[in-house]
């Protein structure tokens, strides 16, 4: 994944999340200092992901378990 951006939410556990198109992967940074990749995550998912009310709960429900992922740090 090349060099992007982390946007910041609003989250208990939840640092930021960052996206690359090209390869519909997202890094999600949590606020214990662990980073994981996600593959294949439609554009429209991040998004939803990004400006959600509750980004934790979005990621409970709509994210873990439905992608394969990888610890970056």
């Amino acid at each position: 994944m090349a060099k992007t951006e982390f946007k910041a939410v609003i989250s208990s556990n939840i640092l930021g999340i960052a996206y690359d198109e090209d390869t519909q992967t997202m890094q999600v940074e949590f606020t214990n200092g662990g980073v994981y990749k996600y593959d294949d995550v439609p554009q429209e998912v991040y998004e939803d992901f990004l400006n959600a009310g509750s980004p934790g709960s979005f990621f409970a429900n709509d994210i873990k378990g439905s992608y394969g992922y990888s610890r970056v740090r």
